[in-house]
């Protein structure tokens, strides 16, 4: 009889991570059916009653009291509570400079781990002195103090964690608006037309936060026009693929599709009539693939298809099968359209042995299939290597790099809070003795490909030191932000490389800001977190780039060594017009203040979009109002006229 096999690390932290995901259902569940009975709830008491019940339960407390503010703002009473002694407390009314509801409300932040040595012992209420914990959230409204949630002693006993706190805001977050309007709906009650009126709006604004909080979840993870997965769910699936394959002895098989002069259709018909072409081709391919496959968009007309266990034959005729369901016609607005595609397939582990060359060279095979006009190919090395152009390009590069033909542009960085200009992000430019100006998203994707990614992002690093070096000479301490690849950051000779650049230039505080997108940390998150922090006991700074765009998981996040998300250009530049962008960008920017991370917007290009982000909570922005992208010498001529503060040394 063969003896039971002990288990393995491996076993414990999926075990593990499944215990967690589940606790994590059950508490968002709980908030769901909370949020959902709150805000169908009208009766002050019943809703004051429900939220006490459920926050106590959330964070597992003996005790849930509920502040409120009253009207004089010179009071708090206890509405509700839930738990060991609530009764004897609910209805008594304090002072608000005495207890820790009115030192929440001096410092408009949650007191947690209860430090209550903060406050004398005659500052403090009766409660609070016979307590061994304490949290307490503040509640917002619309711009104003509520009150909070304040959970007393852990039940077990222990302190409260930052879990505990990070629930209990997103809690308040979601039940202070229908708290707000049952308080309202409370005092208008006596007038009856007005409290039907009110009603109708109650209803509305629970509709619309619904809807609000369906449209986040869904731009996380899937295609805004087609509604499948996004490129980055693509890469996740993928990844995961990969390590059930490489764990396996297995395949999986890539396919990048491209639709053939779809631009030709929305150049002749509009981007109307293409976006509704894309959604019909979405649906038709979806029908050909089985239920384990990822089929989704990447971005225009181009798709992905993610076949786990499949080889290069599975693969192939899986291609066939897709080539031959765009053969029939479609129609959109009474007209007939013929559509055909090209397909590229890399196969692991032949073809690749991670989720980028796999990318990488089914785009490759792809580019073939449609040069070849044969509707699919599988990735052959030879094709890759006899592309002239972009061997060309590569060579020019490579020359480039050792000529320092390269030069950063700096676009400044404002803080919101003090209106001082404290920083640039760097961005490279490359003009070619012959090719001429030569745009970024050119030469980026080629140094990725050809691996000179690795050696320019050193380039731009050093470059970007040294010119904060000669600000700080001059009297300004700014930071710079500097983007990084994938190639780069898992490169296990980057952080000394950085670490030797950092000490090379001595500076008494750092300046350097490394911007990472979404993506780099949702499959290669260990080996991130490493790397990240590595480099921050050496004082670097990290950013997530892009927030919004792909599939972060939250989880990570808060366990990632960074200190601020930058919000997309994409939701930012159509705040004023697309009400949703607005209320994403404002439900980020209270999600990273959660979680104690500051926010910059990108793409900011008006003065009323700069105010409302400032009315937001913003802290800091970027974009062509504040300015474009300049050379060193522009940049210094706009620090003499610019209307922004500037960072003088101290």
């Amino acid at each position: 009889m063969s003896q039971m096999q002990p288990m393995s690390a491996y076993d414990r932290s999926l075990q593990e991570l499944v215990t967690e995901l589940r606790q994590r259902e059950r508490e968002i569940e709980l908030l769901k059916e909370t949020v959902n009975a709150v805000g169908s709830e009208l009766d002050l008491d019943r809703v004051f009653a429900l939220v006490a019940e459920r926050a106590r339960e959330l964070i597992q407390a003996e005790t849930l009291l509920i502040p409120v503010l009253d009207e004089d703002l010179e009071h708090y009473t206890y509405r509700a509570g839930a738990g060991i002694n609530a009764r004897e407390i609910v209805g008594e009314s304090l002072p608000l400079d005495f207890g820790v509801c009115g030192w929440v409300w001096r410092h408009k932040r949650a007191w947690w781990r209860g430090v209550l040595d903060e406050l004398e012992p005659d500052e403090r209420n009766r409660w609070e002195k016979e307590v061994g914990t304490l949290i307490l959230v503040p509640m917002i409204g619309k711009g104003h103090f509520l009150g909070g949630l304040a959970g007393m002693n852990k039940i077990g006993g222990g302190d409260f964690t930052r879990q505990d706190l990070n629930l209990l805001s997103l809690f308040a977050g979601h039940v202070s608006i229908a708290i707000e309007n049952a308080i309202a709906y409370a005092e208008l009650a006596e007038a009856k037309q007005r409290a039907e009126t009110y009603q109708s709006e109650l209803r509305l604004l629970n509709k619309e936060l619904i809807a609000i909080n369906g449209e986040l979840e869904r731009l996380s993870l899937y295609d805004h026009l087609t509604r499948l997965p996004n490129r980055s769910l693509i890469q996740d699936r993928l990844q995961q693929a990969l390590y059930a394959a490489q764990r396996d002895h297995g395949s999986v098989s890539v396919l990048l599709l491209d639709l053939d002069r779809f631009k030709d259709i929305n150049d002749t018909v509009g981007h109307a009539a293409g976006d509704q072409l894309l959604v019909e081709v979405a649906e038709r391919l979806s029908s050909h693939l089985r239920h384990s496959d990822t089929f989704g968009r990447l971005g225009g007309d181009e798709f992905a298809v993610v076949l786990p266990g499949a080889n290069a034959e599975l693969a192939s005729h899986v291609a066939r099968t897709l080539l031959a369901g765009l053969e029939d016609d479609f129609e959109i607005n009474a007209m007939r359209f013929s559509v055909s595609a090209s397909i590229g397939i890399a196969v692991y582990p032949q073809h690749g042995s991670d989720a980028g060359s796999l990318m990488q060279h089914a785009d490759i095979a792809m580019y073939a299939a449609k040069r070849a006009r044969y509707g699919f190919a599988v990735y052959d090395a030879a094709e890759d290597a006899i592309q002239p152009g972009r061997l060309s390009l590569v060579g020019d590069l490579r020359q480039a790099l050792v000529n320092r033909e390269f030069e950063l542009y700096f676009q400044p960085k404002v803080d919101l809070r003090t209106g001082t200009l404290y920083g640039v992000e760097a961005l490279a430019r490359w003009s070619h003795p012959k090719r001429g100006f030569v745009p970024p998203d050119e030469f980026i994707p080629v140094l990725e490909e050809s691996g000179l990614i690795r050696p320019f992002t050193l380039w731009a690093i050093e470059r970007g030191l040294q010119q904060c070096a000669q600000w700080r000479a001059a009297g300004l301490e700014f930071t710079v932000a500097v983007n990084l690849s994938m190639h780069s950051l898992l490169d296990p000779q980057f952080p000394a490389q950085v670490v030797s650049l950092l000490a090379r230039m001595a500076m008494p505080r750092p300046c350097l800001i490394l911007e990472i997108t979404e993506s780099l940390f949702l499959s290669e998150h260990a080996r991130v977190q490493g790397v990240l922090t590595q480099l921050r006991e050496h004082g670097v700074q990290f950013s997530i780039d892009d927030f919004g765009t792909g599939h972060s998981s939250l989880s990570r996040l808060k366990r990632l060594p960074v200190s601020e998300l930058k919000i997309d250009r994409s939701f930012v530049m159509d705040m004023e017009r697309q009400r949703d962008d607005a209320a994403i960008v404002r439900s980020t920017v209270d999600l990273a203040h959660n979680l104690g991370l500051e926010v910059i917007a990108e793409g900011v290009e008006t003065q009323s979009t700069l105010e409302m982000l400032r009315e937001m909570g913003c802290d800091m922005a970027q974009g062509y109002y504040i300015s474009r992208p300049m050379a060193v010498e522009k940049f210094l001529l706009y620090l003499e006229n610019t209307p922004w503060k500037l960072p003088r040394l101290k």
